[in-house]
């Protein structure tokens, strides 16, 4: 009898415990998913009136905003919904848009698989800001890294699903004038670039980028750059990591800090 009750005083002092650090990753999560939130809601907003327009109510807005959560994708949907076009032609151009989160996930690879359960849902939630604050988040000791990093990624995608079903909800009542809406998408990426630019000890991995994007623009078009500006990137940040690494020491001890948390979790 008394070992049995000394398993339930363990076991509860265990469940606090854990109740404690997701508090933990979850406060600072939230804070950090201030600018996405506020980018992704109004944002969504937009989505929603697009997708009202075209004649679908607010539950093909939750629908799409859970399963899809394409960003640039959602809102060509709209025009292949409204144009009728045939399924194949859908999936390709869905891969040509989104065929730059390849990339993204390389980066995340071992990461995410440690991560369990929220493996799959890491992969699919990896959007262009989701993957943006996951890069540029020093995520403290105190905090569980994985953790964090999981609800990152869902509190962002229940923004996005809560501003295009507004959206769609408000489009059906009020109707007004959204030109220029989209410029949101565009903000948000300054504000998480600056925050980043302050941080960084340096600025090479951002010269990189620059001069890819603009090497493949100049050179392929603006309609096929991302791609291959996307691999040129990849392909000379690995070069140069070792030099990256050195001039920024957070990093390596960013580095140090999520293998310490990998194999703290691997023990436990």
């Amino acid at each position: 009898m008394r070992q049995r009750m000394i398993r339930r005083v363990d076991f509860g002092r265990h469940k606090l415990y854990d109740i404690v650090i997701m508090k933990k990753a979850l406060k600072f999560a939230f804070i950090k998913d201030i600018p996405v939130m506020l980018g992704y809601i109004f944002m969504g907003i937009a989505f929603g009136l697009m997708l009202q327009d075209a004649g679908y109510d607010f539950k093909w807005a939750f629908c799409i905003s859970l399963t899809c959560y394409a960003g640039t994708m959602q809102f060509v949907l709209v025009s292949l919904l409204s144009g009728g076009m045939n399924i194949p032609a859908t999936i390709i151009m869905t891969f040509s848009i989104n065929s730059r989160h390849i990339f993204y996930g390389l980066s995340f690879l071992k990461t995410f698989k440690k991560m369990g359960k929220a493996y799959p849902y890491m992969i699919f939630s990896l959007t262009d800001e989701t993957y943006a604050l996951l890069c540029g988040t020093k995520i403290p000791p105190e905090v569980d890294t994985r953790k964090a990093m999981l609800f990152m990624a869902a509190l962002n995608q229940s923004y996005w699903v809560f501003g295009c079903t507004f959206g769609d909800l408000f489009g059906s009542l009020v109707k007004f004038d959204t030109t220029g809406v989209d410029f949101a998408m565009t903000a948000l990426f300054i504000v998480i670039f600056i925050d980043q630019w302050q941080d960084a000890k340096t600025h090479l991995p951002v010269y990189i980028g620059v001069a890819c994007g603009i090497i493949s623009l100049l050179l392929i078009g603006p309609k096929n750059f991302i791609i291959p500006a996307l691999a040129a990137a990849i392909g000379l940040l690995i070069v140069f990591k070792k030099p990256i690494e050195k001039s920024d020491p957070m990093l390596e001890s960013e580095n140090v800090t999520r293998a310490d948390d990998e194999e703290r979790e691997d023990e436990a």
